[in-house]
């Protein structure tokens, strides 16, 4: 009987064990009882995740199918960057930044952009254009009506025609007495807008040689002087917006070849250029363009 007992007391586990597992299984039914109970907070638990992550230095991989081209409507569920090319067919973006809520402009969107804002800047320089080439017509109606002047506008610049009739005497620069008043009015005009002035002197092709002009160089360049003076004179324009030259018969409007054709060419071009305040960026005129209905009706009726 002794040894009976001794085996029984030395074979199988210890009583205690069985408590200890019944305990240990009541403990993990209760706590997932408590999480079955509890609600999660999605937002507090990614915005946590996020801090850990930039306190670690660890970035957040994100696999999109396009380029971001936008700006992210939740900052903190978009990590943005400047896209980089892998070797793999994906794409990737990094940021050092964490608190950045835009993207990098590419080099194509810097110059998409650029090419935007040059195209409103171009529009509105028309526009301006367009509206004093409209104030000048009306300012000098009459003028217009009696061959005396002619407007036209080449994209942002307006030219004044301002032709020798009535304006100049043959082979003289002075300028007639009854034109100054509606020189006063374009400069009135011209001196309410920016934009670049010049004036230009234009003859015909028969030559002039005498004790005060030696070519139609000296004569071109005299008349379109003396334009200037008398433009700075009757209105507030800065000096600085003008530039003089004569150009004598080597920019004719229309052919050499008759009375009427030479007394076209003998003029005065006064062109306004909105947008432009240097004259070293000054572009190329077409003086020899063909005129438009309205303008070779006035010069007929003049």
């Amino acid at each position: 009987m002794e040894e009976e007992a001794a085996e029984a007391e030395g074979g199988g586990v210890p009583a205690w064990v069985m408590t200890f597992a019944d305990l240990m299984t009541l403990l993990m039914c209760f706590f997932v009882l408590l999480l079955s109970f509890s609600e999660m907070d999605v937002a507090k638990f990614k915005e946590l995740a996020g801090s850990v992550q930039n306190a670690f230095g660890v970035q957040t991989d994100i696999k999109v199918k396009n380029i971001p081209k936008g700006t992210s409507m939740i900052a903190r569920e978009f990590s943005p960057g400047k896209p980089e090319p892998t070797v793999i067919n994906t794409v990737r973006q990094f940021t050092i930044n964490a608190n950045m809520n835009s993207l990098d402009l590419t080099e194509r969107d810097r110059e998409k952009k650029k090419k935007e804002e040059q195209e409103k800047k171009r529009a509105a320089e028309i526009k301006e254009a367009e509206e004093t080439a409209k104030r000048l017509r009306e300012a000098l109606e009459k003028e217009i009506d009696e061959g005396k002047v002619l407007i036209r506008r080449e994209e942002s610049a307006v030219i004044v025609h301002i032709l020798e009739k009535d304006s100049f005497a043959s082979g003289e620069a002075e300028l007639e007495p009854q034109f100054k008043p509606s020189l006063v009015r374009i400069g009135k005009i011209v001196a309410s807008v920016n934009g670049a002035i010049t004036i230009s002197g234009h003859t015909d092709d028969v030559p002039i040689s005498n004790l005060q002009f030696r070519s139609n160089w000296d004569l071109s360049a005299a008349r379109a002087a003396s334009v200037a003076h008398e433009l700075l004179a009757g209105a507030d324009i800065a000096p600085s917006r003008i530039m003089v030259s004569g150009h004598a018969d080597t920019l004719p409007r229309v052919p050499n070849d008759s009375p009427a054709n030479r007394a076209k060419n003998r003029r005065i071009d006064l062109t306004v250029l909105s947008g432009l305040t240097s004259h070293q960026a000054w572009p190329s005129q077409d003086a020899t363009a063909e005129p438009t209905a309205d303008e070779a009706a006035a010069e007929e009726a003049g």
